[in-house]
């Protein structure tokens, strides 16, 4: 399974289906191995950064620099698991922890001030001065009850993201 040349078998299939719980059907996931197969242009059984730059859409992403280092050597079966949390049928919880990694640029489990502003600069170019990022950002953690010196963990980051998602339920009318 990964390279160009193989096909998968229904047990590939269903391995597949268990590595990403469950969150994409078993056509789906031959969609994905197809597209994951063009993307591997030298059948090496990974797709390298620059196969990933050839999607436009992920070129043009802001934070495609953030994501290459998520989704540089990636596998098929980690490569169906890494798009799982982009799958409308993935958890607040599985699609937190795709951002919290992106936002943990150095990997080390910790999400600071600066890992938060370095994303809304790239998010935002030249369209905020580094004072309304840093305005903006410290008013999101006082709001969620974090300062700047905070550093937040996964467990934190999921928290954040609970109560604003159920603030944003409680607020918005209904007609």
């Amino acid at each position: 399974m990964g390279n160009a040349s193989s096909t998968l078998t229904q047990y590939d299939i269903e391995e597949v289906q268990r590595h990403c719980n469950n969150l994409f059907s078993q056509q789906e996931i031959v969609s994905l191995y197809q597209r994951f197969c063009q993307l591997d242009r030298n059948a090496k059984g990974f797709i390298s950064a620059d196969e990933f730059l050839s999607v436009p859409e992920f070129a043009m992403n802001p934070l495609s620099q953030r994501l290459l280092k998520m989704v540089d050597g990636l596998n098929f079966k980690d490569f169906v698991a890494f798009l799982s949390a982009f799958s409308a049928k993935a958890s607040l919880a599985q699609k937190v922890e795709v951002i919290f990694k992106v936002y943990d640029s150095d990997c080390n489990g910790k999400v600071t001030f600066n890992d938060m502003i370095q994303v809304l600069q790239d998010l935002t170019g030249s369209f905020m001065s580094d004072q309304q990022r840093e305005e903006v950002l410290g008013q999101v953690l006082h709001e969620a009850g974090y300062t700047k010196e905070s550093v937040l963990l996964l467990d934190d980051f999921i928290k954040v993201f609970d109560h604003a998602n159920l603030k944003m339920e409680v607020e918005v009318p209904v007609d």
